[in-house]
């Protein structure tokens, strides 16, 4: 860091300038005919990957005739569920979905502030936490675009700005070839996990009984409730993105609360009850499931449902991963805007349904291989997680700045 430090105490020894976002920049307003756009250079939010992954090339084909233009440059980030992290700076032009928004650096700062920069600014835990903070809707929080233009950003000296894009640019392609080995050993574990759990629960020999959802259990829909109601000191609360994105098979704990004068109004799932998401982005999301172990009813979202049974909960869960139960809910999944379960048909698909202390085994199986490929306290998982926080660690301490007094 000595480098940034000594053109920092040379060029800013003072501090430096912060800006709205909308000073230095704005939204793409542009236009492009999706005629014009390909698979590579259409990017709609699902083709921008969580976590900061980048884009992929896009798997359908635009539903509107013109699109927001972005240009190579352009900061892309992805407006549905923040909290995924999407964000991709463009190395070509193109057009994306009304779902992306494309931020463009203002003429007048074109040569005050690196695309690069911006968009490591953009990438940033802390931008994601502020949009997060100011993002619309429960069902589907969506990012406030007059509030993510009010974001505060520092503008320093550009020879600033290029020298720290060239140590984090070094330092990513540090961290990514050392992920990419701990990723590939990670996955080969998952895939040798996902194999002996679909083995295990084939029951291909016949002797096992399988039975419809609707003949062992009940289904219990949850009650709404928003960001709003949150409250850390209230009643305990599964909202259905937290399935997919904060959850494993079961949990004993949630990491949310909502207000307390509302139990009366909310509906809950009892421990031991098995609770699935009925909506998602993609078709994948829909139908997720975790088995709930804690000791106390936990309210669910609207757009969760608790299956009640007298099985394993965990063996339910476990289950509901396997590629033969995916098929048969995919089949019943409306694969609109917002991919959605139907229950109707839902409650017919089936489940083998072994003796209690078969089920028990396979569980104990089954949480002790997915420990050790998916714990983050442990293993592989968790050193990949370290290198992770070292990374955001280190570019957030090279994008804070001193700020230049008024």
């Amino acid at each position: 860091m000595s480098r940034i430090d000594d053109l920092i105490s040379d060029l800013c020894p003072n501090g430096v300038e912060y800006k709205a976002l909308s000073e230095v920049a704005g939204y793409s307003t542009t236009r492009v005919a999706a005629t014009n756009v390909d698979e590579n250079t259409f990017v709609g939010v699902d083709n921008l990957l969580p976590d900061k992954g980048g884009k992929v090339a896009a798997s359908y084909s635009p539903n509107s005739a013109a699109l927001t233009a972005y240009e190579a440059g352009d900061v892309l980030l992805g407006n549905i569920r923040p909290y995924l992290k999407k964000v991709w700076l463009a190395s070509t032009a193109g057009g994306c979905s009304g779902d992306v928004l494309a931020v463009r650096i203002n003429a007048g700062y074109a040569d005050r502030l690196d695309p690069e920069f911006l968009y490591y600014l953009l990438s940033s835990d802390v931008f994601f936490a502020y949009n997060m903070q100011h993002a619309k809707g429960a069902k589907m929080p969506r990012g406030s675009k007059p509030a993510i233009l009010k974001y505060r950003v520092p503008v320093p000296p550009v020879q600033v700005q290029r020298e720290v894009v060239r140590v984090l640019g070094l330092f990513r392609s540090l961290e990514a070839e050392l992920e990419a080995e701990l990723e590939a050993e990670l996955e080969a574990r998952r895939r040798q996990y996902a194999y002996y759990r679909n083995e295990l629960l084939s029951f291909s020999g016949g002797r096992v009984e399988w039975k419809r959802l609707k003949d062992i259990g009940t289904f219990i829909r949850g009650k709404r409730f928003t960001k709003a109601d949150y409250d850390p000191d209230g009643v305990g609360c599964i909202h259905y993105g937290e399935i997919y994105t904060d959850f494993g098979n079961s949990a004993t704990e949630v990491i949310s609360h909502v207000r307390a004068d509302l139990a009366k109004s909310l509906r809950f799932a009892k421990s031991g009850d098995v609770i699935l998401a009925d909506v998602g982005e993609t078709v994948d999301d829909v139908g997720r499931a975790m088995a709930w172990l804690g000791a106390d009813d936990v309210a669910i979202h609207d757009h969760c449902y608790a299956f009640r049974h007298d099985l394993d909960p965990s063996f339910v869960a476990y289950c509901m991963q396997t590629p033969a139960f995916v098929a048969q809910k995919n089949m019943h999944v409306a694969r609109t805007k917002v991919k959605t379960l139907m229950m109707a048909g839902f409650r017919n698909v089936a489940i083998p349904v072994p003796s209690r202390q078969e089920q028990e085994r396979v569980v104990a199986i089954l949480d002790r291989f997915n420990s050790l490929v998916n714990d983050l306290s442990s293993g592989l998982p968790a050193e990949l997680s370290a290198r992770r926080k070292q990374y955001e660690h280190y570019r957030d301490r090279l994008l804070t700045f001193k700020e230049l007094a008024a």
